[in-house]
């Protein structure tokens, strides 16, 4: 059974930085899009980033939403099954709960972790 495991939310003041972390257990998932997806109360869920490996390219792909561009990183370890999310300069507008997703099919959803930003 495949299950994705976070961590590192927390509270940080405006400017601030966290990394979180999502690893994949039940399987190998290297060939797989990983990402996250970020849902603000009274908003609806949007994708903030992801990862996609290009083998033949020799690299991986990433795709971040607008808002968070020059301020997020999102990095994977495959022989860990972990994505990564380093955010940076965080903004109070960047507080929601942060939810790790794995494009397989089924699409798997880990539990979410809260990032709040605030003085």
């Amino acid at each position: 059974q495949v299950q994705l495991v976070e961590s590192g939310g927390g509270l940080v003041q405006p400017g601030g930085s966290l990394r979180l972390s999502c690893t994949a257990f039940g399987g190998s998932f290297s060939s797989n899009v990983m990402g996250w997806y970020r849902q603000a109360p009274g908003k609806e869920r949007e994708l903030v980033a992801n990862i996609i490996r290009f083998i033949r390219a020799g690299g991986d792909t990433t795709n971040y939403a607008d808002s968070v561009k020059g301020r997020f990183t999102i990095a994977r370890d495959n022989a860990k099954n972990t994505v990564y999310l380093q955010m940076n300069n965080l903004k109070a507008e960047d507080t929601a709960v942060y939810y790790c997703y794995l494009a397989t099919n089924p699409r798997y959803w880990g539990k979410g972790t809260l990032v709040t930003v605030s003085t």
